[in-house]
């Protein structure tokens, strides 16, 4: 659906809102039309958009997923601390190890960042780039079809003033033939 489709389901969007009621500090609105209208600006949606859309989301879960077991493992290194409290100095390799852990992960999640945003960043770049590309190949549709109405418009003038000649020369040669027949009925 063009992007004007998108617009189009907004206004409708905000026309069903302007259609509800309101109750007290509530507003009343048609649930399923509002979740039918917002499934089908969903669908509206540029494919690039909702690609981006998949890939940011799948960005969060992964981050998600990455937060989940450093947390895991931070509480697990916690956990293993505790045990060892009365030694010293397993307590503090364990420290050591858990530090290093969390550093590990901290930096993993972090490439993952870094990695998910050039990934998008590329996929913005492609997209501006078939943009582009489309709209040079409407410009220069377009100046093929303004070039070929020039030249049509061109033998069409061609024909029109050949036309204009050919009249002309039919009055010319009428006007000297009445003017031939004129004078010769004139010396008779």
């Amino acid at each position: 659906m063009p992007q004007n489709g998108v617009y189009d389901l907004l206004k409708m969007l905000e026309i069903a809102l302007d259609d509800s009621y309101s109750l007290f500090k509530y507003t009343v609105v048609n649930k399923k039309e509002i979740e039918t209208l917002i499934d089908r600006v969903y669908a509206a949606l540029p494919v690039e958009v909702q690609e981006a859309r998949l890939f940011l989301k799948k960005k969060e879960e992964l981050q998600n997923e990455a937060q989940q077991a450093a947390n895991r493992i931070i509480q697990e290194a916690q956990a293993e601390a505790d045990r060892k409290l009365s030694e010293s100095d397993q307590i503090k390799a364990i420290e050591r190890e858990g530090s290093r852990i969390t550093q590990e992960v901290k930096e993993e999640c972090q490439k993952m960042k870094y990695l998910a945003s050039q990934d998008a960043e590329n996929i913005r770049l492609q997209a501006t780039e078939e943009a582009m590309k489309i709209r040079e190949g409407a410009e220069l549709y377009a100046e093929q079809v303004l070039t070929s109405l020039e030249n049509n418009l061109t033998q069409l003038q061609q024909v029109v003033k050949n036309g204009q000649i050919y009249m002309e020369q039919l009055r010319t040669d009428s006007t000297n033939k009445y003017s031939a027949q004129s004078q010769t009925t004139l010396h008779r």
